[in-house]
Parts: C-alpha cells; sequence; structure tokens
C-alpha cells in the first residue's frame, strides 16, 4: 500500500453521525477530504439518518449517554450478519477506527476484517472525570489483544498521546484534527470587507460557542462579565450559541446580576451558521476548564474570528493555542478572567492584532495539512 493509488477507507465511528460533535467532524472532515481525492469512502457508524453521504452504513442502534461531560452515542449490539455482508462486499484497504472504541460495533468490525486490511485508529478523548480514566483503562485490558491488530495509532494531541499510551498499551502519533480552515477563513475576509460600514459606537461582541456543560466554562464567562463591569464603561454584547442543562441556571445568574440587558441565549448554531457567528466576534471566549483533548472550535475560532480567541488554559486547548499562550485563561480565576476579557474589549487595535496572528496559526490544522498527514499513515 505504499503506492499512490486510489484507497478504500472505512471510517469507522461507534456513535451516530446525525450530530456534528468533536469526533463525527473529523470523521466528516477527513471523510469528504479523502472523497475529494479521490478515494472511495465508507462511513460505518451506530444509527445515522442522513442521507447526504454516499457509501452510509448504519451498522447498529445507539443509545444517549452523558459520558467524560458530553453526551455521546453507545451502540447497542451489533448484529453480525451486515458486518460480515459490508466486509465481504467491499474489500477495505484501510478501516480507521475512533478510539476508545466499543466491543459492541467497532470491535465487532475489527475482528471480522480481512487479514489485508489495515486497521489505524484516532484516539480522541482526555478524562475529565476519574470514572473516564479508569473506564478506558479498563477498556484497554479488555482489547489489549485485539489492539495488536492496529498498524498505527493516532492521537490528536501529546496529552491524548499520553493517555492513549498508559490506558491501552499503544504508542500513538500525533496527528491534530482536521479543520475545513478555509470555509471559516473566508467568513473572516467576508466580515473584514464589510467591516468598514459597522457603527464603531456599537457594543463590544463577545461570543461563547458550546455546550452549555459545567465544563465548557459558559457560567465562567458570564461571571467574569460580571466582574467586568467594575473594569470598564466599554459597552458589551455577549452572545452564548449552544443548548445543553444548564441553560437555566444561567439564565438564572444573568437575572440575578442585572446582565440581561447585554446577554443573549441563541440556542443551537448549525454548521451552516457558526463560521458566520465566529466571523462576527470582536472576542470569540472559549474558557473550558478541562476534559479536552485537542480544540476543534478553538481552531475555528482562529480562523474565523475577525477579533481575539481566548481560551481555557487546560491540555487539549494549549496544544492548539501553541505560540498564542498569552491568550490561555485559566477561567476558574474570575478576576484574571475578567482583567483580560477587560484589556481587549478596551483596545480595538489589539484585537485586531490577535487576529491576523490566528488565522496563520489555524493553518497548522487545515485539513490540506492533517489530511495528508493521515494519508501517509494509511499507505504506511
Amino acid at each position: 500500500m505504499s503506492g499512490g493509488g486510489v484507497l478504500r477507507v472505512g471510517l469507522v465511528i461507534d456513535d451516530s453521525l446525525d450530530r456534528p460533535d468533536g469526533v463525527q467532524q473529523h470523521v466528516l472532515t477527513l471523510g469528504a477530504w479523502l472523497t475529494g481525492q479521490g478515494h472511495e469512502v465508507h462511513y460505518l457508524s451506530s444509527t445515522t439518518v442522513r442521507t447526504d453521504l454516499a457509501n452510509m452504513h448504519s451498522l447498529a442502534r445507539n443509545l444517549r449517554l452523558k459520558f467524560n461531560g458530553n453526551r455521546l452515542g453507545i451502540p447497542l449490539p451489533a448484529p453480525a450478519r451486515p458486518i460480515t455482508a459490508l466486509l465481504g462486499s467491499v474489500d477495505f484497504d484501510v478501516l480507521h477506527i475512533n478510539m476508545p472504541y466499543s466491543p459492541l460495533l467497532a470491535g465487532r468490525v475489527i475482528t471480522r476484517a480481512r487479514p489485508g486490511t489495515r486497521v489505524v485508529g484516532t484516539f480522541h478523548i482526555l478524562p475529565w472525570t476519574r470514572l473516564t480514566r479508569w473506564g478506558t483503562r479498563l477498556l484497554g485490558l479488555v482489547q489489549r489483544r485485539q489492539l495488536r491488530r492496529f498498524t498505527r495509532v493516532i492521537a490528536v494531541s501529546a496529552p491524548a498521546a499520553v493517555f492513549a499510551a498508559d490506558a491501552l498499551g499503544v504508542a500513538p502519533i500525533v496527528i491534530g484534527n482536521p479543520v475545513d480552515v478555509a470555509r471559516f477563513a473566508q467568513a473572516r475576509d467576508v466580515e473584514l470587507a464589510r467591516e468598514g460600514a459597522a457603527n464603531e459606537a456599537a457594543p463590544v461582541r463577545i461570543v461563547f460557542l458550546g455546550r452549555l456543560v459545567e465544563r465548557k466554562g459558559a457560567g465562567e464567562l458570564l461571571r467574569a462579565v460580571a466582574s467586568m463591569r467594575a473594569l470598564t464603561q466599554t459597552p458589551v454584547q455577549v452572545v452564548l450559541g449552544g443548548t445543553g442543562p444548564l441553560r437555566e441556571e444561567l439564565e438564572t445568574f444573568v437575572g440575578g446580576h442585572g446582565l440581561a440587558d447585554c446577554v443573549e441565549f441563541i440556542g443551537y448554531v448549525t454548521e451552516e451558521d457558526k463560521a458566520a457567528l465566529l466571523a462576527g466576534a470582536d472576542v470569540v471566549a472559549l474558557p473550558s476548564t478541562g476534559g479536552e483533548s485537542f480544540g476543534i472550535s478553538v481552531v475555528e475560532a482562529l480562523a474565523a474570528s475577525r477579533g481575539v480567541v481566548l481560551a481555557g488554559d487546560n491540555p487539549g486547548y494549549r496544544t492548539v493555542m501553541e505560540g498564542l499562550e498569552d491568550q490561555l485563561i485559566d477561567a476558574t480565576d474570575t478576576p484574571a478572567f475578567a482583567t483580560l476579557l477587560t484589556r481587549y474589549v478596551d483596545d480595538a487595535a489589539a484585537r485586531t492584532q490577535a487576529s491576523a496572528r490566528q488565522v496563520v496559526h489555524a493553518g497548522r490544522f487545515d485539513v490540506n495539512v492533517i489530511g495528508a498527514q493521515v494519508l501517509g499513515v494509511y499507505r504506511g
């Protein structure tokens, strides 16, 4: 497989591809790029109802659970017959497994793979809870023999690689998540082109985008905004995009701290609307407190924002923000967070300078760069 011919690739994910969460974005972005390069891509997942993907194979039903501070789909046992039929009819060159993986779907695909098929993995997580850490280690013990079937394991960051080595006994190489940087940078260019007509007296726009769950830091952002009112007279507009169980609690905080005039909850943001939302921000605040193995949302913001991106100082985001460490924040330190936020709220020139640096940094994770690295792993 060291030549340059067309490859038949199966991208395997235990979850559904109906929601654009982090691992799903990895699969869909990489799959689209591989297809654009002329390779034959198949998607092997649990229940997925979307009809816009060619070669979509839903092999098991799934159950929605909470894991590592996120919601994800856990597959119910995948019937053997459809897996056997698929692997008998499609001679895959590569099966690319997203990890950690379930023995009930991906594990069954690996067991039935033809001897000549290369099995490659990408490990995605960094534990936020002790349960996640020990659960992954237990899974590694159960799968230790099957893991020998893997030709190569990729981890999306150095911290994720360390955890994968410890939990699974593998030796990963580090290749980040692929992002369609050009799409987000184009939204930034459009926003900059119309910026001249913008009202200079308009409030500074602070955007948060993410699940409204504890570790994503929306509460920390609101506490910093409340504290910031004692530090600056510059008017701000805070836009929180995303859904989750903390919304009611966050709305109560907004009402109780006199922020209702400047905070807006806009709910779920579609993939189609995401780039424009980020491009229109003067400040993008992504103050996750942990459990991040990478930071796809951070890369997207770096590419799209006409202003500054402030990211939580956790191992995954620190990987993405290498070279931009002065824009990392310990979101749990409210006074420090408020001070850094104030600095950029009050200084438009600093926001512009940050934006110019950021789009260059985002290019390290462009799908053309990452895709070529993954293809190199496939060919061995």
